[in-house]
């Protein structure tokens, strides 16, 4: 199921949707003893990445290993995996294969294993690891977010009726109104018409434009 849906990152490319997870989902793989848990979400760079790390591992602070992979971006060229002290590409690119395997971006999924004092061999290393991502991802909701060209609107007080109206002419979604002597308010531009929309507000001879990104 695909749900429409914006989020806040930036990019400069031509792809106007990407997919990702709604809300974060949980997986369970266990093996001889060992469990393995893992947990997919939407995530946008690599700071937001260590928190949700670091809140794992608060959360299991008895477990082994904490392995992970995250991809960003439209392009899907910024991505990482990590093996967390497990033999070398053993788990974290099994966790980033399940990513590309969705063909997600802007995600993260971290397993959590509790060793159950079986060793696994990398083979199983391998396979127990790309299980539980794959369960995570199997529970998750995966939605296709549209893209949009974000800008921010300076104006006059005075200016407000002419801005707000052509803004209801154009039945755009607006958002952060500061409305004062100075005002301002953020607007989502379809790409396709971005150039255009912005040329019109221009015409209008009362705003200033500070272009916020593509996300």
């Amino acid at each position: 199921m695909y749900v429409a849906k914006t989020d806040k990152t930036t990019w400069l490319n031509s792809d106007t949707t990407y997919k990702t997870v709604k809300q974060q989902s949980e997986g369970l793989y266990k093996e001889k003893g060992s469990k393995f848990i893992a947990y997919a979400v939407s995530c946008y760079s690599e700071e937001e990445a260590k928190r949700y790390l670091e809140q794992w591992r608060k959360e299991h602070y008895q477990s082994r290993h904490l392995c992970w992979a995250y991809r960003f971006g439209l392009d899907k060229k910024q991505f990482r995996a990590n093996d967390d002290g497990e033999p070398s590409n053993s788990a974290g690119a099994p966790i980033l294969g399940q990513i590309q395997s969705f063909d997600l971006t802007n995600v993260l999924i971290g397993v959590v294993r509790y060793f159950g004092g079986v060793k696994l061999g990398v083979g199983g290393l391998i396979h127990a690891y790309r299980e539980a991502a794959q369960d995570a991802l199997q529970q998750a909701e995966i939605i296709e977010i549209e893209v949009f060209h974000h800008i921010r609107v300076n104006f006059l007080y005075a200016a407000m009726p002419e801005v707000m109206n052509w803004l209801k002419r154009m039945n755009f979604v607006y958002s952060n109104q500061q409305f004062g002597l100075d005002c301002t308010l953020d607007i989502q531009l379809p790409l396709d018409r971005k150039d255009d929309l912005k040329a019109e507000l221009e015409d209008l001879g009362i705003v200033k434009l500070e272009i916020l990104g593509d996300y």
